[in-house]
């Protein structure tokens, strides 16, 4: 079996797996521009293939650099993929949110699948059990919110999150973390519950690593997959490279 390179360039990390017999051997994340940890990673590993998901503008050295050593696939809205994107303007889906829904109908292909992002955005992404990648929302992260209210305020500070947050705040601090982190997962909860209410058979699943902040204030059931970006490009490889 080929050895697969699976890059997920996002707003705030650089990120990269390799798979090998269809899982994951190793991960990592690229520094600064990517370039020089990503020679290292192909000379370490050797992969025969590689896929790149980008949201950002990453240095055109990247592609030529996995186009020179590995047979490379760019995401992107020409890609072939094993899902319908019934959407008018194809070219405007997010590569991450792509390989999301795409992990998402392959390992539960009988369910309505609701897979929700926590990255620099959250993003909700519903496809439905026919493989028809229907939509869904775009709402600030974690991180943008608390910074959102240093920013646009005159005194509030700048703070860091807490898995162990009170639900009323004893100070300035506290009552951040609980209006940011208590509200996220009242908002994700309320989404899943307005699915819940339109779609019989859902399944939700969340991605990132935001949720260990948050997740034991949900009350909605979810299945929780840190790697499911990866998984989601190793299946678009092999459907656009496997020939």
């Amino acid at each position: 079996m080929p050895t697969t390179l699976c890059l997920d360039f996002g707003n705030t990390r650089l990120k990269w797996a390799v798979f090998s017999d269809g899982k994951i051997r190793h991960s990592g994340i690229l520094q600064g521009d990517g370039l020089d940890d990503l020679n290292k990673c192909l000379e370490l590993y050797n992969p025969d293939r590689s896929i790149l998901s980008s949201v950002v503008n990453h240095p055109a050295g990247v592609e030529e650099l996995l186009k020179n050593k590995t047979q490379f696939h760019k995401l992107d809205h020409h890609s072939k993929v094993p899902v319908t994107t019934p959407v008018g303007k194809p070219e405007t889906i997010g590569a991450d949110r792509l390989a999301l829904v795409v992990a998402a109908s392959y390992y539960f292909p009988d369910k309505n699948n609701l897979v929700i992002g926590l990255g620099s955005a959250i993003t909700y992404n519903y496809i439905n059990r026919f493989h028809q990648f229907i939509g869904g929302s775009i709402s600030p992260g974690m991180e943008m919110r608390f910074k959102s209210l240093e920013l646009l305020t005159a005194k509030l500070p700048l703070v860091k999150p807490h898995w162990n947050f009170p639900l009323a705040g004893y100070d300035t601090k506290t009552n951040i973390q609980s209006g940011v982190q208590f509200g996220m997962a009242k908002e994700i909860d309320g989404v899943i519950e307005a699915y819940e209410e339109r779609y019989e058979n859902l399944h939700v699943l969340m991605t990132g690593g935001d949720a260990n902040y948050f997740k034991s204030f949900l009350r909605k059931k979810i299945t929780e997959d840190p790697d499911l970006i990866f998984k989601g490009l190793y299946v678009i490889s092999e459907y656009n490279l496997s020939i």
